[in-house]
């Protein structure tokens, strides 16, 4: 910690939180969750269980006229063996709205996963660290600063060089959305160009992601952590870790589908509702499950292990899940006007794909991150789209 100003600390609580769904007390300070605790313990794997303690759109916000900032944080941070460590996770402060400075905090614990196939993992503990922001403009502002989207983080203390309070109410709309590891920000540069961060800043709204790397599955506990949340807007995006994790037959997803739909409308019954299919993937398109690494070339890739003859007895590809999702939406839209369905396609199709490929064959870079959320900000959030402001 610099000594050089005169600091005020304020206690990370739920009022300057945004995001979240729980926070649990630790023993140096509060860790941030998107699941709530009595759901999480119905979680039956480690790969959810990090992915959902992983802050993907949860941010700090609050009001100061502090030129100097600084976040205490006990990083989580997950290496894979054998390949180099990935950055530091990034800190994003934005000032009114705007992109302001960004910093990263080094040290802290390091989860290596020892085992790709198994996910087993081993802890090395680390110590704290800071993450700090100078030469803010002065007088008042409204500060939020995202956590890092894939880093594990403990907030610890908040120190300013002048008063916080928290954020008045924006008045914008909560969307609250459920996605894969492409919605988590797979790839991202930083947590704001997640494509759903980038796109609820061009629709105006306050986001709640609900993006599970590897973990978009129907889970009952994620439709009632959905049906408890409120919210102004809802969008699940179903389909690639069904198909990639091999997990389901037609049989079984289309009443989970109604299932979940269900659930999430015990809580919203008229609240704009989109269901999403997922955007196009060569190696998934019409070869089913499930995925397995290749590390041909030194690099790792993704390849699609299923037999294609298999379709015919319900195993499931990208285009079956699209047609079947089309299908319910039509079906359950004549007594539910305001759900809707979207092709993934029509967010990230052939054309994206020759101008920006996926690096691993299924997960977005940072390009294809802003291509998915200009195009869901544009059909959604536009002036036709199933989350359009509408007057009244």
């Amino acid at each position: 910690m610099n000594t050089e100003h005169n600091w005020i600390t304020t206690p990370v609580t739920a009022d300057i939180l945004r995001g979240f769904l729980d926070l649990e007390p630790t023993g140096r300070g509060l860790l941030p969750h998107r699941l709530p605790a009595r759901l999480r313990r119905q979680i039956p794997d480690d790969r959810l269980a990090v992915a959902e303690a992983q802050p993907s759109g949860v941010r700090l916000a609050f009001r100061t006229r502090a030129t100097t900032i600084e976040l205490d944080t006990l990083p989580t941070k997950r290496v894979y063996q054998g390949f180099p460590a990935p950055a530091d996770g990034v800190y994003d402060l934005l000032v009114d709205g705007r992109l302001a400075a960004r910093a990263t905090v080094a040290g802290g614990n390091v989860c290596t996963v020892t085992d790709m196939v198994t996910q087993s993992t081993e802890l090395r503990e680390g110590p704290a660290g800071t993450a700090r922001f100078t030469g803010l403009p002065a007088g008042d502002k409204d500060v939020e600063i995202w956590l890092p989207h894939t880093e594990i983080t403990e907030l610890i203390a908040l120190r300013t060089d002048a008063p916080v309070e928290p954020a008045p109410d924006s008045g914008r709309r909560v969307w609250l959305h459920h996605g894969s590891s492409i919605s988590h920000g797979s790839n991202a540069a930083h947590p704001t160009a997640i494509w759903p961060a980038l796109s609820a800043a061009r629709g105006g709204v306050e986001l709640v992601n609900l993006g599970f790397g590897g973990s978009a599955l129907l889970d009952p506990f994620t439709a009632r952590a959905m049906r408890e949340t409120p919210a102004d807007l809802i969008s699940v995006k179903i389909g690639i870790n069904i198909v990639n994790a091999d997990v389901m037959r037609l049989r079984a997803f289309t009443p989970a589908v109604h299932g979940f739909l269900d659930t999430v409308r015990e809580g919203h019954p008229t609240t704009p509702l989109l269901v999403v299919s997922p955007i196009l993937c060569p190696v998934q398109e019409d070869t089913p499950g499930p995925l397995a690494p290749d590390f041909d070339g030194g690099t790792l890739r993704f390849k699609a292990t299923g037999d294609p003859a298999e379709r015919a007895t319900g195993r499931l590809t990208l285009n079956i899940i699209r047609d079947e999702l089309a299908r319910i939406v039509e079906l359950r839209a004549a007594d539910d006007p305001n759900l809707h369905y979207l092709d993934g396609r029509d967010l990230y199709g052939e054309a994206d794909y020759a101008a920006f490929p996926l690096p691993d064959e299924v997960h977005p870079d940072p390009a294809s991150h802003r291509r998915i959320g200009e195009n869901f900000a544009r059909l959604v959030f536009g002036d036709n789209g199933p989350f359009a402001a509408r007057e009244g």
